[in-house]
């Protein structure tokens, strides 16, 4: 016998349609079933199944046992499921209202996939369609298609008579009617009876209330209420001047009250600028407003003299109504302008002077004193904290440098150097001829064995005249001193200093000296380093500026 994924056994083929075949198959338990077996080879009969495999999962078919998909077996095991086949159901003269309904709503979601009517065996259990076996399709029908299909089956389906079912208590469906039409005939009649002999009441007077209140107090006394424009310089903005019907008539309760508000048309506010308060209030009486409240103010900024206006509130120009007040700001009079300083103790010498430029005073004496402070930071400040000084003064500040200390133990002396050895001037040479230079005298000897002297022939003695004068040794060394002059240090540090220690000597003839002490670069990038006051050198000088001890930069002084 042959077996399918070697778990049932063919009894017969059935039916063979596209790349299935529908087989009667023996499970292993005993029971039949039926296998469709599909027959996989191009990815599109892959893709069809999995998409037939997506649409079963969805409609959970009561037939459907078993659906596999693994390489080589691809293939889904129906089962018999009881009940009326759809054609039976079709044929029947009458036909429940349920099982009509359910049928169409089995054809909507077949057709949600794709599906047709025709598409599955159907089978009816009750009144519930039941999904025996799904033919599967190589691609969705459309809409259309699906359509056409169905309509032969659903014109039977509305074939013939259709049994509705009853509800219980129907025959007391009308007693509802039957209340709602009593309702609305005993409250038509009170209605009528409003509107024929409404109820009269007085009206009452809201002249010169808030426009909002005296609606607020109409409407709550039956009458409805609408708004009207006028203006009278005797009420105030937005208060009722008329009201119409007038106050004591008996109005019907519904009627139409009609409220004149007071609204003028706005007028310019005019300018009150360098005026005194008589003459405020005046210029202001001629346009019908008041004044309002008035503030005192030093006048010293604006240069304003004592008792004039120095701002207004609205400003000139700007609309305003009638009787509203104008708020305005009188000089207290010019008084010498003052500042003051922040406490800039700890704050390094820029950022004092920042601080003291920023106050319109002038830092001019920087001195140094020894403290255990950090290096650079300012120590004592004049004028003190918060202390009122005439704008353009002067400030001092005191710096903080590092103290002296001697060493712990006393050192021996230190040897001298040698003295400087005057340089030997050098003799000119002369024009005439050189004289030869003078043997050493050599040691006497015996009388009996100097021989006697022998002349060369044709040889002459030079006179003393004729040899030239040695010119004199110098014997006192140049002892002029360099010259001791006042310059100046002024140096830029560049925006994107590297970071490190920064500080300044000077060196001169007399050696080096430190005139900024080690400061980290974050305080000295984009900065400009100047001697406050001028340094004294000797001879010639130059600036070193040196990163964590080595030269980073030479500046010539000015």
């Amino acid at each position: 016998m042959t077996t399918i994924d070697g778990k049932y056994g063919v009894l017969r083929e059935l039916s063979r349609y596209g790349n299935v075949t529908l087989s009667e198959v023996r499970a292993a338990e005993g029971v039949t079933r039926q296998v469709a077996w599909f027959d996989i080879s191009t990815p599109a009969d892959r893709q069809a199944f999995h998409a037939y495999r997506s649409v079963l999962r969805a409609l959970n078919p009561a037939g459907l046992t078993d659906i596999v998909a693994r390489p080589g077996a691809y293939y889904a095991v129906w089962q018999t499921v009881g009940g009326i086949p759809l054609e039976g159901v079709l044929a029947q003269p009458k036909k429940r209202q349920e099982t009509v309904d359910n049928i169409r709503t089995l054809a909507a979601r077949l057709a949600e996939h794709g599906y047709a009517l025709t598409d599955a065996d159907i089978v009816v259990d009750g009144d519930e369609p039941r999904l025996a076996y799904l033919r599967a399709l190589q691609l969705p029908r459309t809409p259309e298609d699906i359509a056409a299909r169905n309509a032969p089956t659903l014109a039977a389906l509305n074939g013939g008579r259709i049994r509705r079912p009853r509800q219980p208590g129907a025959w007391l469906t009308f007693i509802p009617g039957l209340l709602f039409l009593g309702g609305a005939v005993y409250l038509g009649a009170q209605a009528a009876q409003i509107y024929l002999n409404p109820p009269v009441r007085e009206v009452a007077s809201v002249g010169g209330q808030e426009a909002r209140a005296a609606a607020r107090k109409l409407t709550a006394d039956g009458f409805r209420v609408a708004y009207s424009e006028g203006q009278s310089g005797r009420q105030g903005v937005g208060t009722i001047i008329r009201q119409d019907p007038p106050a004591g008539t008996n109005l019907p309760i519904g009627r139409l009250i009609t409220l004149t508000v007071n609204n003028p048309p706005s007028i310019e506010v005019p300018k009150l600028e360098e005026q005194n308060l008589e003459q405020a209030r005046n210029t202001l009486k001629d346009r019908s407003m008041v004044l309002g409240k008035v503030l005192k103010v030093d006048g010293t900024l604006t240069n304003t003299p004592e008792g004039r206006i120095v701002s207004q509130l609205p400003e000139a120009g700007s609309p305003a109504q009638r009787g509203q007040p104008v708020q305005v700001m009188v000089s207290a009079g010019i008084s010498g302008k003052e500042t003051w300083l922040p406490t800039l103790t700890g704050l390094t010498v820029e950022q004092a002077r920042e601080y003291a430029r920023t106050a319109g005073l002038v830092v001019t004496k920087v001195s140094e004193q020894p403290s255990d402070k950090p290096p650079g930071s300012v120590l004592e400040q004049t004028p003190a904290p918060f202390v009122r000084v005439e704008v353009g003064g002067p400030v001092t500040l005191t710096v903080a440098v590092a103290r002296y200390s001697a060493p712990s133990r006393a050192t021996g002396s230190l040897p001298l150097p040698p003295p400087p050895t005057p340089e030997t001037a050098t003799p000119e040479v002369p024009s005439g001829p050189q004289p030869l230079p003078q043997e050493p005298d050599p040691e006497p000897l015996p009388q009996e064995q100097i021989p006697a002297p022998q002349e060369p022939p044709d040889t002459t003695v030079p006179t003393p005249q004729e040899i030239p004068a040695t010119p004199p040794e110098s014997d006192t060394p140049d002892t002029s001193a360099p010259a001791t002059r006042s310059v100046s240090f002024q140096y830029t540090f560049p925006t994107d200093l590297p970071a490190g220690t920064y500080s300044v000597v000077v060196s001169d003839a007399n050696g080096e000296r430190q005139i900024l002490q080690p400061t980290d670069a974050s305080q000295l990038a984009g900065r400009n380093a100047n001697s406050s006051e001028p340094l004294q050198v000797t001879g010639d000088a130059v600036f070193i500026v040196r990163r964590d001890g080595a030269d980073y930069a030479t500046v010539d002084p000015n």
